[in-house]
């Protein structure tokens, strides 16, 4: 009787044994089946990556030979690079996020991607793209183009011609975009006459990997500063009465048109003023200016139009409420009426997915403040004092962008 009831006892917790079995064979068959499904379905898998944080993706390129080509095709590339995104700036070396309560990863610690006796500083940055350059010597200034995603860099072929050549360059800006600029470009101007008012212009394209004189000379006498990349084309800030900006695919010069001239900065841009914020975001170029004399707190957003005939306003932002909470951009020791009254720089305007969501990134003395535009609400998003001991300004201020674009 007690080997029969063993018997059966045992026989139980064999059936047991091999139902588990079957049950786990069964889920692992239908786990495998479901991943076998999804990995031959390129466009659902797409769609299951893109909802993954750029490490991932860059990780995930070596699990096959299949997906590091499916994660490095153009298709995958502007999927990913045109997700709403409000990554931050590089302020000098230092990475700032514009949402300070959801900080993700730095996308760098320093710029140590190469080694530079000279060190290394951004000097624009464009579309996820930054350019920049040897710190501290100019006359053997090297220039490198950086994907601090992808981690990626170039080092830039010198200006054919010499030290002597080298000298002379006024300006270096970066043309780059996933749709109409794949394969970025550099433009150079550099002066050909002792007096530096006849200009040259040279192109770099990384497609070729050379530079090329442009057909191109003109007589300036205007500054090139806060070159920015928008439409085809790199403009500068207004420095004088005639603007310019520069056509890539066609190599041509044309005069950029300036806001209306009663509300234009300290009496119109010229001799070397420039407007308080000169940039693009989202496919819009912005110029921010007081609005008045009066109170140098109202400003205007102008946006350009796409075909050049004009600005027109776009936002009219008013500051009031900063000083009562910031008091120290108060410089008490002037008159009210003085136009450094308010100490504060327009470092950024980044344009919301949605239009409610569009704001200001503003500088006060120690601080960068975070300011909607819409319901004037706003928040402090950086300690400056931390990492810097003086004032930084606008060109020290670059933004940064995710991009997973290959050179």
């Amino acid at each position: 009787m007690v080997n029969t009831r063993g018997k059966i006892k045992k026989a139980q917790n064999m059936r047991k044994i091999c139902f588990s079995h079957a049950s786990t064979e069964d889920s692992n068959y239908q786990s495998t089946r479901s991943g076998a499904l999804i990995g031959s379905d390129d466009d659902l898998l797409l769609k299951i990556l893109l909802l993954l944080p750029v490490t991932s993706i860059l990780r995930f390129k070596s699990v096959s030979k299949h997906w590091h080509s499916l994660l490095s095709h153009r298709r995958f590339t502007l999927l990913y690079d045109n997700l709403p995104k409000y990554p931050g700036l590089v302020v000098r070396n230092i990475y700032i996020p514009f949402d300070a309560a959801n900080q993700s990863t730095p996308p760098f610690r320093s710029l140590d991607f190469y080694f530079d006796p000279c060190g290394i500083k951004v000097i624009q940055s464009c579309n996820g793209l930054l350019l920049c350059c040897s710190d501290r010597n100019k006359r053997a200034r090297k220039y490198y183009v950086f994907n601090p995603t992808t981690k990626q860099f170039s080092i830039i072929p010198s200006v054919p011609g010499g030290r002597k050549v080298r000298r002379t360059i006024r300006f270096m800006g970066l043309a780059f975009h996933q749709t109409d600029c794949v394969h970025y470009k550099l433009v150079c101007i550099r002066g050909v006459d002792p007096m530096g008012e006849l200009c040259q212009i040279q192109i770099y394209s990384s497609e070729v990997g050379k530079w090329k004189i442009s057909s191109e000379s003109f007589s300036a006498n205007c500054s090139f500063t806060c070159g920015v990349y928008w439409n085809g084309a790199i403009h500068w800030a207004p420095s004088c009465h005639n603007p310019l900006y520069f056509k890539i695919a066609g190599e041509q010069l044309q005069t950029l048109a300036l806001p209306p001239p009663n509300v234009a900065s300290f009496g119109g841009f010229h001799r070397g003023a420039t407007p308080m914020y000169f940039g693009e975001s989202r496919g819009h170029l912005h110029l921010v200016d007081t609005a008045n004399v009066e109170n140098h707190l109202h400003l205007i957003v102008y946006e350009m139009m796409s075909d050049y005939s004009g600005w027109f306003v776009k936002f009219q932002v008013e500051l009031d409420d900063l000083p009562g909470a910031f008091p120290e951009m108060i410089n008490s020791y002037l008159h009210p009426s003085s136009p450094y009254y308010y100490q504060f720089n327009v470092f950024d305007v980044v344009r919301g997915e949605n239009e409610e969501d569009t704001f200001m990134v503003v500088r006060i003395p120690g601080k960068l403040i975070r300011y909607n535009v819409h319901d004037k609400s706003f928040k402090q998003i950086f300690n400056l004092t931390t990492y810097f001991s003086f004032p930084e300004s606008h060109s020290n201020a670059h933004r940064y962008t995710e991009t997973l674009t290959s050179f």
